[in-house]
């Protein structure tokens, strides 16, 4: 994540991955999850924030999540019923299910059709925020397995090159590769410039948009740094930005997304459906293609000769995607992790007005 996007260090505040998971946990269950889904729910989020995805954790998400339990937008009890199954795929009805619920289970449901079969794949209709793709297909690498998710968000927020009228989601999409000693690969992206959630962490830091980031709404992108607009007085670009630096191939990404999860689970267009969102998990045993052992070995030596390549002049290092946020969570397991002031005195205050102790300072 870029420096901009993090916490002032005026305002960090640390907390332990186990303390702030506790209460997560608790508030979760307070809105009426089940244990279990308490407890993916809270994985997910903290795992973001472990790896330095806050733009994916409790910070934005929480809140959010916990509003749409009390509006009855989200079921905190659902009923989740198969639609269809063949020894390789299932679609999943989601009785809408929260994604961080629901969304470990699916992952798991493809891991062990991948363990019987080489490949498994599930689809996810009738559910809820996912909270970042990056989190389900580390749970493959744990396997021995490649992993892949797509999830298709709400549509009308991402312009097609060359359009005004905002057509996609951001339909983030994640990938993951298991390495011997190396870190995991994990590609992990937004199909927009900019997620829309990292939008949202530029309110609370202070930061600027960085130019060919959001367009006007006339569909013209804006071509310099800019204090964040209020909410409507902007449409995002796809990644590209403009149609000369590349937009046609983050919009065109950007459909595959929304082809694998709002048009495949059967939920239609997310623009025309006014649904929350689909999903896509997918696993691939390696053991089924090749060698586990030499293809970690392999990944090793890929991966190694990028982060031993020359950098740039100005920069100290050369990483791929996944590097970066491992550091951060052997980092953050040790020392904390560095929440904004202003979202732990959220903690502080809804707990209090929950009955429900808050011992995170």
């Amino acid at each position: 994540m870029l420096d901009r996007f993090k916490v002032p260090e005026k305002d960090k505040i640390y907390i332990s991955a186990e303390k702030i998971s506790e209460l997560t946990e608790k508030l979760f269950k307070s809105a009426g999850v089940s244990d279990e889904g308490a407890r993916n729910s809270t994985n997910v989020l903290i795992g973001n924030d472990l790896r330095g995805v806050e733009s994916h954790g409790v910070s934005n998400g929480l809140r959010l999540y916990l509003g749409r339990y009390s509006s009855d937008s989200y079921n905190p009890k659902p009923v989740i019923k198969v639609l269809r199954e063949s020894p390789t795929t299932t679609t999943l009805d989601g009785d809408g299910a929260i994604g961080t619920e629901i969304g470990p289970m699916a992952m798991e449901m493809a891991i062990e059709k991948a363990e019987k079969h080489g490949m498994g794949a599930v689809s996810v209709t009738n559910t809820g925020h996912l909270a970042g793709c990056g989190y389900y297909p580390l749970q493959a690498v744990e396997k021995d397995m490649i992993g892949h998710c797509f999830t298709g968000s709400p549509g009308g927020q991402t312009l097609p090159t060359w359009g005004s009228e905002p057509i996609l989601g951001t339909n983030p999409v994640a990938w993951a590769a298991p390495a011997d000693k190396m870190p995991p690969f994990l590609f992990d992206v937004a199909t927009t410039q900019v997620a829309a959630n990292k939008i949202e962490l530029t309110r609370r830091t202070g930061a600027k948009l960085l130019p060919g980031w959001i367009a006007k709404k006339d569909g013209t992108p804006i071509l310099d740094e800019i204090e964040t607009p209020q909410k409507g007085n902007y449409h995002l670009l796809p990644f590209g930005g403009t149609r000369e630096n590349g937009s046609h191939k983050g919009f065109g990404l950007g459909m595959v997304g929304e082809i694998m999860s709002n048009i495949l689970s059967g939920a239609g267009p997310g623009l025309t459906s006014n649904h929350q969102g689909s999903d896509f998990f997918a696993a691939y045993s390696i053991d089924a293609f090749t060698d586990v052992k030499k293809f970690k070995e392999n990944m090793d030596l890929l991966l190694n000769r990028v982060v031993k390549s020359k950098p740039a002049t100005n920069y100290e290092r050369v990483v791929y995607a996944g590097y970066l946020e491992n550091e951060e969570f052997i980092k953050r397991s040790k020392e904390g992790i560095p929440y904004h002031k202003e979202v732990i005195e959220w903690f502080e205050n809804y707990s209090s007005e929950l009955g429900i102790e808050c011992n995170l300072r």
